[in-house]
């Protein structure tokens, strides 16, 4: 057989899919690990903050909604790019669908291995912090550390505010994560979480508005991990040689809300490496799907 005639396999296609923009963060990991590969990302904005919403709304609203994503992108992989989405809603998710889903939880098992003080905070949404299913990470891998759940109730919003280049008070920030400093004796907090894909988006705010230096944990790497070998196990290969890739790009970006993309939103989509074009078609009732160029 002439190999020089062989098809090269396709390139994996990956769902990532958030509340609202903090997703990104985890996209812009996942691409710089599988540059090969296709991207949509959608941002269930009509329904943000998923914070605010229970166990039941939550489950009532994505199982539908991610049935209509793989049914019209057709991904390989997704990754739930939200920890609330993934705390109570990814085990009705993987019930339902066969496509390999990647959730995102609080990284506490390498927070605590990190930490010299031995007190860590867990910086989540208000749900998230709530689940026994972070309660039982601190039980299983807290090693001792004396771990502080977080609860913000604004962060995410503040989040998106700052994304958009609208005004943000650092006074709101610092109230926010305020109970995450803790100090004991001699002991003071060293590490914090970052429980909500959100709050990387503030990374140089949340270090402007702590009371003393701690290191800031992302899960967003160890995702992008998960991403490829899962990846590696389906059959789809391994990332290609470095400058050997080229990135295919962002098929579609998905917003449920039905808005127009501002121009704010484009530069800060820009700021990931993604473009929106110019103009926008709608997909159904509901769904915005603005195909990147």
């Amino acid at each position: 057989m002439d190999e020089s005639c062989v098809a090269a396999p396709a390139a994996p296609r990956i769902l990532v899919f958030d509340s609202g923009l903090g997703g990104l963060t985890v996209l812009r990991e996942v691409v710089a690990a599988r540059p090969d590969a296709r991207y949509v990302y959608a941002a269930d904005d009509a329904f943000f903050p998923y914070g605010r919403h229970g166990e039941a709304a939550l489950t009532a609203r994505l199982v539908p909604l991610m049935g209509e994503l793989l049914a019209t992108h057709r991904p390989d992989l997704v990754v739930i790019a939200c920890n609330t989405a993934s705390t109570l809603v990814l085990p009705h998710l993987r019930a339902a669908y066969g496509v390999p889903f990647v959730g995102t939880v609080p990284a506490i098992k390498p927070a605590c291995t990190a930490s010299r003080s031995r007190l860590v905070s867990v910086l989540g949404t208000e749900a998230t912090v709530k689940r026994e299913y972070t309660r039982a990470l601190i039980r299983d891998f807290g090693q001792g550390c004396a771990v502080t759940l977080v609860g913000s109730a604004h962060l995410a919003t503040i989040a998106e505010a700052a994304l958009r280049d609208e005004p943000v008070e650092q006074a709101a920030i610092a109230r926010e994560i305020a109970p995450c400093f803790v100090a004991d004796g001699d002991h003071r907090t060293d590490t914090v979480v970052l429980a909500c894909t959100h709050y990387p988006l503030l990374r140089d705010r949340l270090e402007a508005a702590s009371p003393w230096p701690v290191d800031w944990v992302d899960p967003a790497p160890a995702i992008a991990r998960r991403v490829v070998d899962l990846l590696a196990r389906a059959g789809a290969g391994r990332p290609p040689a470095a400058g050997l890739a080229r990135h295919a790009g962002v098929d579609d970006l998905v917003f449920t809300s039905g808005r127009a993309p501002s121009p704010a939103l484009r530069r800060a989509v820009a700021r990931f490496g993604l473009r929106l074009p110019a103009g926008h078609r709608r997909t159904g009732p509901e769904v915005l799907t603005c195909a990147a160029k």
